[in-house]
């Protein structure tokens, strides 16, 4: 006998399990397994923290541990940015330590907080295709939340923001920030006001979590503020919003003012007034509506709509000039102007910031865009829509809106492809669960019906399933099989543990106070691992003296001998990635750099510092002039010098700089060897260096700065 879905199988206390709720329980179970093996490829490589802000968040995270709540708030961390230090719970994403702290003491059991810290992203990230499930779900039904669940599972750029060992903001603050818009849609779906008075109260301080996981999650800001704005238009129960939308707004702002960050800045900044304006807006808008004629309801309220737009347009205008308005950093107007991208160097040499290309973007989101389409057409289509799943016209533009600006914030960097993604998932579930009721709506009486029906459900199976699989070399699944970057230092070069094992030669053979100066990718890893103090990190906290470190790489060694004593600096580290080719020079092995090292970042040195480039890189590439390696502090510490430049199409040799298709070739020159009167010493190299076995290597170099140091050019 075939089973109905309603068909009762068991029952636990008073609640009585049906065969849909088996299939929903094995789907979510299903669509968390594969998320969590998917985002788990990088552990094949090693157990280690992925990129370079977990590590400061691991310490963080072993700081409250180890001290309590009590100390981290007051904690001024002195390891990093020497002299001045580091207010963390200002500076940080408060919630995302606070978690993981509380989190390790209830379910840590024996393990270690670092190899927890490691799975802790992993973990949160595939739990989150439950809380899709469960938003999705309010919006158009349980198909849609469960093939919600599943492409939230699969889907790329939330996987290279949450693999494990990423633990850094994004897995948390989407989970804190999905869970949030359930509670507050949740609540405002309830016919029991009592439980939506909770239900939006407990909203709205967990979407203030997310935004203490993540500051990214400012972006939510956006469609529920336009959302606010429409919700006069598309619901009658006017009451009910008289109270309930103030009320979510209202929690979310007076509990973000509980945390140092967001804080008083985002409450009274952009981020709050495009919450609290709509809000004022919905208001007004209901007196207006009621005093008015139904016949000018709508105008009377577009009007004011119109009106409060200009009004905001023109404050934030004026604001750039008066600055009574307090704004957000440069990244997040970026995200608001991606036309910003060009304007700021700092922001530009970080790999994540790069603009989104439509390569990329079809990578990451291919057969959502056509099915997402769809869904929007659905939506759109209100005998549709309305028909089959959504009888509710809030629901329907909230995820119309989410759906666009969505799309709209991803492109301005790669990293915000994450609130593409989640919006194109609720328009694809959408569009998906729609069609296949259609589809089984066919009548099943005859044979060529029942055909079409599977060959429709088998063409939708093989669409979704081909990013899965295709390219074999970059596709959905193997994504994120990739190494963490402490082990290649974020180039495409094998893994070795040239990093660690010299961050464990500084932790052991230097003194403890000793002040350690890089470029600002491997602060984080020196102050937590070698437990060394640093200049800069990638906080990214002082723009000056980032640009100031940059200057000196680029300063001839008796100016940056001078500047790394007068900021008591005692090592300095610099990383080169290098292939060695076959065949010598009279004896000496050759190399061709570039390979992702500090001999590659050095253009973002020269643009951050604000040197004239000219002078450092020959025309129209990315090498170096003879004045880079034989005059800048960098240029001496990287131990290779350029022989001649080669092309290889050609076979051909020349002794100065060819644009046409030649490449410098080095050969070693280690400058700063020994004890004699130099501006610095080389001290330690890590194991690749010396390994002639390998072909493609990357190395770490630890130099000491010479405080007897006597300048030549002194008078």
């Amino acid at each position: 006998m075939l089973l109905n879905s309603q068909t009762q199988l068991f029952q636990v206390g008073s609640f009585n399990f049906k065969l849909n709720h088996i299939v929903i329980i094995g789907v979510l179970v299903l669509a968390f397994s594969i998320s969590f093996l998917i985002r788990s490829q990088p552990a094949d490589y090693g157990n280690e923290l992925m990129e370079f802000d977990p590590f400061f968040n691991f310490r963080a995270t072993e700081y409250i541990v180890e001290n309590g709540f009590t100390e981290y708030f007051t904690w001024n961390d002195d390891k990093s940015w020497y002299p001045q230090g580091r207010n963390v719970s200002a500076t940080s994403q408060v919630m995302l330590h606070t978690t993981a702290a509380i989190s390790y003491q209830i379910f840590g059991g024996n393990s270690s907080l670092y190899d927890f810290t490691i799975l802790f992203p992993a973990v949160i990230g595939s739990l989150t295709v439950i809380v899709i499930f469960g938003l999705v779900r309010l919006f158009a039904g349980t198909s849609a939340g469960l093939f919600a669940s599943l492409l939230f599972a699969v889907s790329l750029p939330i996987i290279l923001r949450g693999a494990i060992g990423w633990f850094k903001s994004e897995p948390l603050g989407i989970f804190y920030a999905l869970l949030g818009l359930y509670f507050f849609f949740s609540g405002i779906r309830s016919e029991n006001k009592k439980i939506a008075f909770s239900k939006i109260i407990l909203g709205g301080i967990i979407m203030t979590f997310a935004l203490a996981s993540w500051g990214g999650i400012q972006f939510f800001i956006i469609p529920i503020g336009l959302f606010i704005l429409a919700l006069p238009f598309v619901r009658k129960d006017h009451k009910f919003l008289l109270w309930s939308i103030p009320l979510f707004v209202g929690s979310f702002l007076l509990s973000a003012l509980m945390f140092e960050r967001p804080g008083p800045g985002f409450v009274f900044g952009l981020g709050g007034i495009s919450l609290i304006i709509p809000t004022i807006f919905l208001v007004i808008c209901i007196f207006i509506q009621k005093i008015s004629k139904d016949e000018y309801k709508i105008r009377n309220g577009l009007i004011l709509l119109i009106s409060i737009l200009l009004i905001g347009a023109f404050l934030v205008t004026i604001s750039e000039e008066l600055d009574f308005l307090p704004l957000p950093s440069f990244r997040y107007l970026n995200a608001l102007n991606p036309f910003l991208t060009t304007l700021d160097p700092l922001t530009d040499s970080v790999a994540e910031h790069a603009t989104t290309s439509l390569h990329l973007s079809f990578l990451f989101h291919s057969i959502l865009l056509i099915f997402s389409a769809l869904g929007a057409w659905f939506l759109l289509s209100k005998k549709i829509s309305s028909s089959i799943i959504f009888e509710r016209n809030d629901m329907r533009v909230f995820v119309l809106i989410m759906g666009i600006t969505g799309v709209y914030v991803s492109s301005a960097f790669i990293r915000l492809e994450v609130f593409a993604s989640i919006s194109l998932i609720f328009l694809t579930s959408i569009g998906l669960s729609i069609l296949i009721k259609e589809i089984f709506k066919i009548n099943l009486s005859k044979k060529k019906n029942y055909s079409l029906k599977i060959s429709s459900i088998t063409i939708i199976f093989i669409l979704f399933t081909i990013p899965l699989v295709y390219p074999t070399t970059s596709n959905w699944i193997n994504g994120v099989d990739f190494p963490p970057t402490i082990l290649n230092g974020g180039t495409t070069y094998p893994p070795s543990n040239d990093w660690l094992e010299t961050l464990e030669w500084i932790k052991l053979n230097t003194p403890e106070d000793s002040v350690v100066a890089s470029w600002w990718d491997y602060g984080y890893w020196i102050s937590t691992v070698a437990e060394r103090t640093t200049l800069i990190d990638n906080a990214t906290l002082n723009d000056w003296k980032i640009a100031n470190v940059a200057k000196i790489f680029m300063s001839t060694p008796d100016e940056a001998w001078n500047l790394l004593t007068d900021w008591d600096v005692d090592y300095v580290v610099v990383y080169v990635a290098a292939q060695r080719l076959v065949g010598d020079w009279n004896g000496d092995s050759l190399y061709v750099l570039n390979g992702g090292g500090d001999e590659s970042k050095k253009s973002w040195f020269m643009r951050i510092g604000d040197v004239e480039l000219s002078k450092y890189l020959e025309p129209n590439s990315n090498f170096g002039t003879n004045y880079f390696w034989n005059e800048t502090l960098l240029g001496k510490m990287i131990p290779y010098n350029t022989l001649l430049y080669f092309n290889e199409q050609s076979q051909q040799t020349s002794e100065i700089f060819n644009p046409n298709g030649f490449v410098p070739i080095s050969v070693l020159d280690i400058n700063y060897n020994d004890d004699g009167n130099y501006p610095l010493k080389l001290v330690h190299t890590s194991p690749s260096f010396t390994n002639k076995n390998l072909d493609r290597f990357s190395a770490v170099f630890v130099y000491e700065v010479n405080k007897n140091y006597i300048s030549t050019n002194d008078d």
